[in-house]
């Protein structure tokens, strides 16, 4: 039996809703891949008939194509990967190859082929090919069965000008949209379970991520901003951050703490971090803020106190676990792999002066009153000089000092 080569189609749905600009998406989406499979063996990557052929290496193990696309379901803008072969528009290659990648599976039951026809120009149409495929594979398989409805695995068969692609595994992508087509956003990212799911969720909807890490040194160890850059690691394999800022934070919430009423102080801090998260956007070109709230999660996420941090800044404050609870969140950190690195123990920056009874229902005019005691300016200015940078490889982001896409 002959060996082909083995490719995945991508499949995708959102962006095929996108009429003129739809070209742009695709190629942004292309991009992301040859980007962040460089390190596995692909051969190239190119746009076919509404989907994107990955090609193999003719030396690729089957181990390492799992591999990669175990990866490339988890790239925002992949809806589908369908995994297989491809050969002549041939038909005993056709059935050759079907054979191999049914054979891939691994244990199954029954099976039924899918085959289309996408030029007329080959010589069997589509019920042809169904058939005579479908008796090929009864031979090399005779304990499965032919099963039209709900079979075990779908064998599909794409005959499209000038090849003929084979597949028999499919596994679920992300979907969403491929990141960079939706702008600049500045996520503010904690070495907790809510903000990188926060962060993913965005940069799943296209947007370029640059987190904002406020940690309580110099009074708290560092702990946070090593489980922080854990997690943008984890984040950086699909391409979902491109920068994260760290701010020594420490020493501006102990002045807070001496400055004003007890209850607000948590909604000082929060006001603080917005301001300066507000600056770094104006820095970067974003767009908006991105926090990990959930409503009512606890004290500072009530509707009276979002409203009172909101206050603080101009640009969109975007809450995408607004309407989630906590076991929600856990199980969408465990898919996304961060819930193991932001269960281990670290000082978050907000436990620092925490007061007994932290205010759950700020008025906005005591807010302002309170604040206008703060040097908010000089301290802005001095937090932009100290604040640290780390970059990760992104797709879209080119990570130079003026930061160019």
């Amino acid at each position: 039996m002959a060996s082909y080569q083995r490719i995945c189609l991508v499949h995708y749905h959102e962006i095929g809703l996108k009429g003129h600009n739809r070209p742009a998406f695709e190629t942004r989406l292309v991009r992301n891949l040859e980007f962040l499979l460089k390190a596995q063996p692909v051969q190239d990557i190119k746009r076919i008939s509404g989907r994107i052929l990955i090609r193999f290496s003719e030396d690729a193990s089957y181990e390492a194509v799992c591999a990669a696309e175990a990866l490339i379901t988890r790239i925002p803008g992949v809806a589908r990967v369908s995994s297989g072969y491809v050969c002549e528009r041939e038909i005993d290659q056709m059935n050759e190859a079907a054979a191999q990648a049914l054979a891939d599976v691994g244990a199954f039951e029954s099976f039924k082929v899918a085959a289309r026809r996408n030029h007329t120009d080959f010589e069997l149409d589509s019920m042809e090919i169904n058939r005579i495929v479908g008796a090929h594979l009864c031979e090399q398989f005779p304990d499965a069965k032919v099963q039209m409805k709900n079979p075990s695995v779908e064998v599909r068969v794409e005959v499209i000008q000038g090849a003929s692609y084979i597949m028999a595994r499919s596994t679920r992508g992300v979907g969403g949209l491929p990141v960079g087509v939706s702008g600049r956003l500045v996520c503010l990212l904690s070495s907790g379970i809510d903000s990188p799911v926060a962060t993913w969720k965005m940069a799943r909807r296209g947007a370029v991520c640059y987190g904002i890490h406020f940690s309580g040194r110099p009074a708290a160890a560092a702990t946070s901003e090593y489980l922080v850059d854990d997690i943008a690691h984890v984040l950086e394999k699909t391409g979902c951050i491109a920068r994260v800022y760290v701010v020594p934070f420490g020493e501006y919430q102990r002045q807070i703490a001496a400055l004003v009423p007890a209850d607000l102080r948590v909604i000082m801090y929060r006001r603080l971090m917005f301001r300066v998260a507000e600056a770094v956007a104006g820095q970067v070109g974003a767009r908006g803020l991105v926090t990990g709230e959930s409503l009512g999660q606890v004290a500072s996420q009530t509707l009276d106190n979002i409203v009172a941090t909101n206050d603080a800044v101009s640009l969109p404050v975007l809450r995408p676990l607004i309407g989630s609870d906590k076991q929600d969140i856990i199980e969408e950190a465990q898919a996304l792999g961060t819930f193991e690195i932001s269960s281990q123990d670290a000082t978050d920056c907000c436990t620092l002066f925490m007061p007994r009874n932290p205010e759950t229902h700020a008025k906005l005019d005591k807010v302002r009153e309170a604040e206008a005691l703060l040097p908010l300016d000089s301290w802005i200015a001095s937090i932009l000089e100290e604040i640290e940078v780390h970059d990760y490889a992104c797709p879209v982001v080119k990570n130079t000092p003026t930061d160019q896409v």
